[in-house]
Order: structure tokens, then C-alpha cells, then sequence
């Protein structure tokens, strides 16, 4: 089943999560009309390549041509606009850079796959128990739910109110005219009149006080709600966003809390409603220790304090600044490069459309400047917020920011007390809004997490490890001065984030036998794992590492980078064993087969690097390890992997060249293993292509193969290939060198009968 209709297909909270993931950089409309086209590219390939990328920017927009035809045939006006626009923003956002959109692409497609994957693996909740998060979530809806349920309540006492009292003054001013024209009635009729209009003055009074008692109630419940909503739900919001934006599971619910915040803000403008009709009602009729004129200054002035309480909490950043060139690298702005960033206000309100006008602001409340960078925002820094481009919700975009520096008397290095990449910034944003009945100015102020600001992309690696360090341990945003003494990590916060470093990219997070090797590598083999074991961010990003001349961070994020370059597809299909120490990989080689092969990561290369190690065994029954220099993108930018291993071979004086990789660990055959990756055989009428291509007649097909020369004592002896189900039967009767000898007799009893056959036939 396809993706995109597998998605269609989950419960609403899944479905806004895919909804966060489309913006009109690249709509969602887009990822509905050409799903199946989507889904057959691959598009982890075309971001990495420049013209690849250019044929299928023109191939999406072919495909944009042919839905646009199909509409025209169907008559459907609406769309076929729709079709034309987007495909208007589309060559004017990424005609010059069509790498952007296919990385867009490839990250809403792995995003997709994450949602999909946690559906799958929430079934057994929604099955039997359901998670402690959902069960709190549907509480505060059905709080919501009573709370405008029982303003409709109050509405409609409100207008019985005011029928009896219209009754009533109906009743009195009769019986007054009666009173004084006396029009034939007598005195006991004229009392019995005297007696219901008493009573109907007895039901009003009676019935004001409980519309009083009933909206000041409505107003604690609305002030709980607020409360819940602000002290709680919003926090735990920006707390998700904080952990989505460091390669954590993406960020959901904005919808739901905008839902919260606008039902809230609805029912206390229906309260003030109720307020101004109950003053109405006041001005017609009123009397000593009236309620409504007790009470009514005091709650009109409660709702209005609830009211611009909710309002000025309502300003939110919904998209962190993010570089569209580094999508993944949220919160590190390299100066000179435009970013993005997106503002929502949680009121959806339609009287606040277009009212509301956002400006963005670098480092407002930074008083201590000496020492820092400085930088001046450039771009259009101001932004009216609208319904209209932002799928229904009342926010602002910001496509086109900037950072420049300032320079300071021709100098622009930095004399700070931290180094450019430990140097927290921040990006704040204004607004003020006007509530027209009450001549009131609420001012709305949002601020972005922390922002990194680089003047080199080499830089980025450091960025953003301080982005991962703060985000990690932290949760106030003002706090721009964490790294004058930043604090120490838990291997459990840590480790977790290092795992999704690896599922932010890629399908697979790091198991728990990486992260073993991680942890002694930062904390030391006589640490035990321990869970609560401290790292220092010394130890993480700045300190060498196990006597290297690199950090440890440094190493992880090579190593990320050549797994996203070249090695994608093997990481995700679990062929790569990759953080092993070699101790381990020893011990989990020893009772293996010959030529039982694991893939791991080089420990000594800071690019990233990844090397295999195979085991064989001498005459002795002992065991030999071999292990191939590790292979860095330049190598791997020239044979893939697969082909590396499909063709490399050992050689030992007067020996054979032989591939001596067999299986894969534990015991995958190695074509089984790596088959699928292998090229596919070239057409058999290769001599039409020689007589096609004139230039390369007389040249023969050439192929790079990876050869290592090793001494003969240390090559094992040529032998027939075996499962490695028939070496441990074999194994359990036969030494290691007694299989060996057997089958170099074997061999050598073929070879002289081949000798003695070319000789009876000569």
C-alpha cells in the first residue's frame, strides 16, 4: 500500500503531524496529486546531486502540467488555478536551487515513515490501555467541551432573564396605570394583581442573582482552564518543539492547542457579551443590593483580565529559524545565508485577521553586549498575520531573514568570554493588538529558542552540537549565557540523543549494543554504563578523544555525514554494525566461519570512515582477524561499498588473488547480503555499443578493485566455500587445519586431474 494513503488512513493526532510537515514552501496539494510519482523517486540520490536534482524539478513541474490538463478536462476551474499558482511559487522559490526541494522532499517522506512507525507501534495502546498523555489530553477536552457547553447555558438563561423581566415591566407598569385609573376594578382584584406582579419581582430578583452566580462560576472555570493551558500545556508544547528540533519525535498538536486557546478565548468573549446585556438590563430595571449592579464592575473587569492574559500568551513560534539549505540543522544561522521562521497566534479568531502586525527583533534583551557579536537583522522583518496563507491558521512567515555582523573598528574576530559557536543569540518578536470594545493595547512578545550564529559553514557541526548541549538540558529560552558554565549530561539524556541523530536522517536509531560501545567511549569501560554517569561538554565537543585529535562530537557527526553521502541505504537495511569496539568485535567473530565479515566505524578518522574485519584461522586452530584500512568519502565518492566488497581481494606471494569475505555477520551469505546493491550486468549487445560510440573502440572495460597484499603465513590456505551451518558440524569432528587440508587435497586432486586429461588428449 503507498505511503501517502497508509497516512490517510491513521487517527486524527497522526494526521497532524503530517499536516505540520507541509507549509507553502512545498504544499501539501503537491504531495496529493502526484503521491505515486513521489514515492517512486529516490530522493535521498537527487539531493546530493546537482543535475539530478534540476531533471526532476522539470519533471515534477511536467507532472504539475499533466494534473493541470486532467483538470481542465473535468472542468474544475478552482483547481486548475490552484495548480497554476503553485506551480508559479514552485519556479520561483526553487528554479535556482532544486537541490532545496528535493531535500524538502526527503525529509517529508522519512518524516512520514517516522509517524507511520510510531502508529504501528502505538496499536497495542489503543487496543487495551491507553496512554497517560492521551487520558490527560481528552480530560482537558471534555473540560473545554463543559466549559462551552455551559456558556450556551448561561446565553439562554440569560435571554429567559430578560423575557421575565420584559414581563415584568409589562405586569408593573399596567398595574401602576390600573392603580391610578382604577378602571372598574376592586380593591381584592386589585391586590390579587398586587400579589403576581410581587411574585414576578420576587422570580427576577432570584433569577439575576443566578446568572450572576452562574458567569462568576463560568469565570473560575474559565481561569482554571487558563491556567491549565498556560502553566501547563504550553510549556510541555515548547518543551516537545525543543526536542523535535534536535532530531527528536516531530513536534505535534499545535492544532489541538490552538483548538484549546480559541475555544477559551470564544467563551470569555461570550461572558463579556453577557456582561454588557446584564448592564443593559441593569439600566431598565434595578433596586437596592441588585447583584448585577454588585457584581457586574467587578466581573467585567475579571473576564477582561482572563481575556488578555490568554491573548498575550497566544503568540507563539510554531517553525524554529531554520536555513532551508540545512533543514535538519534548525537554530544554527550561518550570516549572509536567508532563513525562515514561522509565527502562529493561538486565537483563531476571524475579528483578529490581518489586525495583528509581527516584528522581528536580534537580541532585544541582550543588555551585556561587551565582548559578544553584534548583528543587524536584514530582510522584511515585519509581517501582517493572515488566515489566508497559512491553511486556516491565524500566523506569519518569514522567508527572507538575514544576519549581518557588525563590524567593530575593522575587526570582526570574537574577543568574547566564549567562542563563536558556544555564543547563544536570540530572535524575538513583537506585536500589539487592540480590543476595540474596551480601548485596550495588549502587547504580544514571542521569542525564538537560542540561535547559533556562524560566519563559516565549517563551523556548523560545532553549532550544532550546542544546540543539541542546550536544548538538552535546559527549557529557558533567555538563558544566553549557559555556556559560561554549562552543565554535565546524563548518559541516558545523552545517549538518547545520539540515537536520534541517526533517525532524524536515516530509518534506523542506534541499538542498544552501539550505545554500549558510545558510552565506554565517554565514560570509560569502568564506568559500567552507568545511566547516570556525567559527561562533560568538554568531553563532548571540545576534548580529543581517546587521544585523538578530535572531539568525540566531531567523530559522530563524520560519521553521520557519510552515512547520509554513501551509505543510507546499508545503515537502514541493519548491515552496518558500525559503533563496536574491537574487543567486542573479536569476541563475537571467534566462533564464526572463515570469512565471516562485520561492518564498523573507523575510530581514527574524523571524516568518517568505515572499514570490515573478517576472521580466519591458522594451521593451529588459532584465530586470525584482518581488518582493511578504512575506506573515507573520497574512496566511496569513487566504489560504493557493496562493489568494494563484492570485488576485493587478498594477495600473498605465488598466491591466487581470492575475495575472502563469505558472510555476512552472523551468517548471511555475503551476495545475499549485498546482491540487491551489486550493479546490474551490462547488456549482452555490448558490440553495438562499441559500433554507437565510435570513441570507444579498442578500449577495454576497466574496474576499480580493492586489493590487500598480506604475508603467506598470515593467508589462509584457498578453501571451498561452505555454509557456515556445514564449517560447525564439520568443525565439531575436524580441526580448522584438517578442513583446510582436506580441501586443498581436494583441490590439488582436481588440478592433477586436469593435468593428466590435457595430456591423454594431447
Amino acid at each position: 500500500m503507498a505511503q501517502w494513503h497508509q497516512l490517510q488512513m491513521l487517527d486524527c493526532k497522526y494526521l497532524e503531524q503530517v499536516d505540520q510537515l507541509y507549509d507553502d514552501s512545498f504544499p501539501m496539494d503537491i504531495r496529493q496529486y502526484l503521491s505515486r510519482w513521489i514515492e517512486s523517486i529516490d530522493w535521498d540520490t537527487v539531493a546530493f546531486q546537482d543535475s539530478l536534482a534540476t531533471v526532476r524539478f522539470h519533471d515534477l513541474l511536467a507532472q504539475l502540467d499533466d494534473q493541470h490538463s486532467r483538470f481542465a478536462l473535468e472542468n474544475n476551474f478552482l483547481l486548475q488555478h490552484n495548480i497554476r499558482k503553485i506551480k508559479r511559487n514552485l519556479q520561483d522559490r526553487f528554479q535556482e536551487d532544486p537541490v532545496h526541494m528535493a531535500m524538502i522532499i526527503s525529509r517529508n517522506l522519512k518524516e512520514e515513515q517516522k509517524i507511520l512507525a510510531n502508529a504501528k507501534s502505538a496499536e497495542p495502546d489503543s487496543e487495551g490501555m491507553v496512554s497517560a498523555m492521551v487520558v490527560e489530553k481528552q480530560k482537558l477536552d471534555n473540560k473545554v467541551k463543559e466549559m462551552k457547553d455551559r456558556v450556551q447555558v448561561a446565553d439562554q438563561n440569560i435571554k429567559n432573564l430578560e423575557d421575565l423581566q420584559d414581563d415584568y415591566d409589562f405586569k408593573f407598569n399596567t398595574l401602576k396605570n390600573r392603580e391610578n385609573e382604577m378602571n372598574g376594578m376592586t380593591a381584592k382584584e386589585l391586590e390579587k394583581e398586587k400579589m403576581v406582579v410581587g411574585r414576578m419581582c420576587f422570580d427576577l430578583k432570584a433569577k439575576r442573582q443566578d446568572v450572576v452566580t452562574q458567569l462568576t462560576d463560568l469565570l473560575n472555570v474559565a481561569q482554571a482552564l487558563l491556567s491549565d493551558l498556560i502553566s501547563e500545556e504550553l510549556p510541555e508544547w515548547k518543551q516537545r518543539q525543543q526536542i523535535a528540533c534536535i532530531g527528536g519525535p516531530p513536534n505535534a498538536c499545535v492544532d489541538q492547542l490552538q483548538n484549546w486557546f480559541t475555544a477559551v478565548a470564544e467563551s470569555l468573549q461570550q461572558i463579556r457579551q453577557h456582561l454588557n446585556k446584564l448592564q443593559e438590563l441593569e439600566q431598565k430595571f434595578t433596586y437596592d443590593n441588585d447583584p448585577i449592579t454588585q457584581k457586574k464592575a467587578f466581573l467585567e473587569a475579571r473576564a477582561l483580565e482572563l481575556l488578555k492574559n490568554l491573548l498575550s500568551n497566544s503568540l507563539v513560534v510554531e517553525r524554529q529559524p531554520c536555513m532551508p539549505t540545512h533543514p535538519q540543522r534548525p537554530l544554527v544561522l550561518k550570516t549572509g545565508v536567508q532563513f525562515t521562521v514561522k509565527l502562529r497566534f493561538l486565537v483563531k479568531l476571524q475579528e483578529f485577521n490581518y489586525q495583528l502586525k509581527v516584528k522581528a527583533l536580534f537580541d532585544k534583551d541582550v543588555t551585556e553586549k561587551k565582548g559578544f557579536r553584534k548583528f543587524n537583522i536584514l530582510g522584511t522583518n515585519t509581517k501582517v498575520m493572515n488566515m489566508e496563507e497559512s491553511n486556516g491558521s491565524l500566523a506569519a512567515e518569514f522567508r527572507h531573514l538575514q544576519l549581518k555582523e557588525q563590524k567593530v573598528a575593522g575587526n570582526r574576530t570574537n574577543e568574547g568570554p566564549l567562542i563563536v559557536t558556544e555564543e547563544l543569540h536570540s530572535l524575538s518578536f513583537e506585536s500589539e493588538l487592540q480590543l476595540n470594545q474596551s480601548g485596550l493595547n495588549i502587547k504580544l512578545e514571542a521569542m525564538s529558542l537560542p540561535v547559533v550564529v556562524i560566519s563559516n559553514v565549517c563551523q556548523l557541526p560545532s553549532g550544532w552540537a550546542s544546540i543539541l548541549w542546550y536544548n538538552m538540558l535546559t527549557t529557558e529560552p533567555k538563558n544566553l549565557k549557559f555556556f559560561l558554565s554549562p552543565p554535565a549530561a546524563k548518559w541516558s539524556q545523552l545517549s538518547e540523543v545520539l540515537s536520534w541523530q541517526f533517525s532524524s536522517i536515516t530509518k534506523r536509531g542506534l541499538n542498544q549494543e552501539q550505545l554500549n560501545m558510545l558510552a565506554d567511549k565517554l565514560l570509560g569501560a569502568k564506568a559500567q554504563r552507568n545511566p547516570e554517569g556525567l559527561i562533560p561538554w568538554t568531553k563532548f565537543c571540545k576534548q580529543s578523544a581517546n587521544e585523538k585529535a578530535f572531539p568525540f562530537w566531531l567523530w559522530i557527526e563524520g560519521i553521520l555525514d557519510v552515512i547520509k553521502r554513501h551509505l543510507l541505504s546499508l545503515w537502514n537495511d541493519g548491515c552496518i554494525m558500525g559503533f563496536i569496539s574491537k574487543e567486542r568485535e573479536k569476541a563475537l567473530l571467534s566462533d564464526k566461519c572463515p570469512g565471516t565479515f562485520l561492518l564498523r566505524f573507523s575510530e581514527s578518522s574524523r571524516e568518517g570512515a568505515i572499514t570490515f574485519t573478517w576472521i580466519e584461522y591458522d594451521v593451529h586452530n588459532k584465530p586470525l582477524y584482518h581488518s582493511v584500512e578504512p575506506y573515507t568519502r573520497k574512496e566511496l565518492s569513487a566504489v560504493s561499498l557493496p562493489d568494494i566488497i563484492r570485488t576485493y581481494k587478498v594477495m600473498a606471494a605465488e598466491n591466487i588473488p581470492e575475495n575472502p569475505l563469505r558472510f555476512l555477520y552472523p551468517n548471511i551469505p555475503k551476495d545475499k547480503a549485498f546482491g540487491k546493491y551489486y550493479p546490474k550486468p551490462t547488456e549482452a549487445a555490448e558490440p553495438m555499443d562499441v559500433e554507437n560510440n565510435p570513441e570507444r573502440r579498442g578500449y577495454m572495460k576497466t574496474e576499480l578493485i580493492s586489493v590487500s597484499e598480506v604475508h603467506p603465513s598470515r593467508l589462509q590456505d584457498n578453501m571451498l566455500p561452505m555454509s557456515p551451518d556445514e564449517y560447525k558440524v564439520l568443525s565439531q569432528y575436524v580441526s580448522p587445519r584438517d578442513i583446510d587440508a582436506v580441501t586443498n587435497n581436494l583441490i590439488s586432486g582436481f588440478e592433477d586431474f586436469d593435468v593428466q586429461m590435457s595430456a591423454d588428449l594431447e
